[in-house]
């Protein structure tokens, strides 16, 4: 990993030396301006995500809230080619899942948290969307896919849920915005359906 990225510090209480990121050598963006630009991309082109941004989006995914702290969530990246058009033939044949440079296959261990192991890494996912989406690259979450045929492919236990698949690449399109809902009309005041205040 380049040290340039990360920075050697003591954790509190504990006399060993860890890894933890510290500082990243790109232009930082804004959040919101990470969640303005996000699109869901199905083109990407053929380039690999250098190790050192593919593990800072990594590390963004890593330090995303759980209920109670359980983090019932592993994530399987899948960059082999042939894998890869093995997973886009699961999921209902969208082949553009392969020319992404990798796919995040997000799943869930119900033994660690029976209630939340689906939500828990949907918020983790999200997570790692606005991180690629902050360094450039292009994500599409995939809700559609034969789940035993993924498990069959990846070696994942039965009683594991997998909540989603999450190509990663450079985008290859440029997709406008699509269209969403006024403030007012999602959003109420203390109770349900007291409008949001008019700005």
């Amino acid at each position: 990993m380049n040290d340039g990225l990360w920075a050697s510090v003591w954790e509190k209480g504990n006399n060993s030396c860890v890894k933890r990121p510290f500082q990243r050598r790109e232009p930082k963006v804004d959040v919101f301006e990470a969640v303005k630009t996000r699109r869901s991309i199905r083109k990407y082109r053929s380039e690999p995500i250098p190790k050192e941004k593919l593990e800072l989006i990594l590390e963004a995914t890593r330090l995303a809230p759980s209920a109670a702290n359980r983090q019932p969530w592993r994530f399987i990246m899948v960059q082999d080619q042939d894998r890869k058009k093995a997973l886009a033939e699961a999921a209902n044949e969208q082949t553009f899942l392969s020319d992404a440079a990798a796919i995040a296959v997000a799943v869930g261990d119900p033994d660690v948290s029976a209630r939340w192991h689906e939500k828990d890494p949907m918020i983790a996912l999200d997570h790692m969307v606005l991180a690629a989406t902050a360094l450039g690259y292009g994500t599409c979450w995939i809700g559609a896919f034969d789940e035993d045929a993924v498990k069959h492919l990846l070696k994942i236990p039965a009683k594991m849920k997998i909540v989603a698949l999450l190509p990663i690449g450079i985008p290859a399109e440029k997709p406008a915005p699509r269209p969403r809902k006024e403030l007012s009309e999602i959003f109420f005041k203390e109770e349900w359906q007291t409008p949001w205040p008019a700005h």
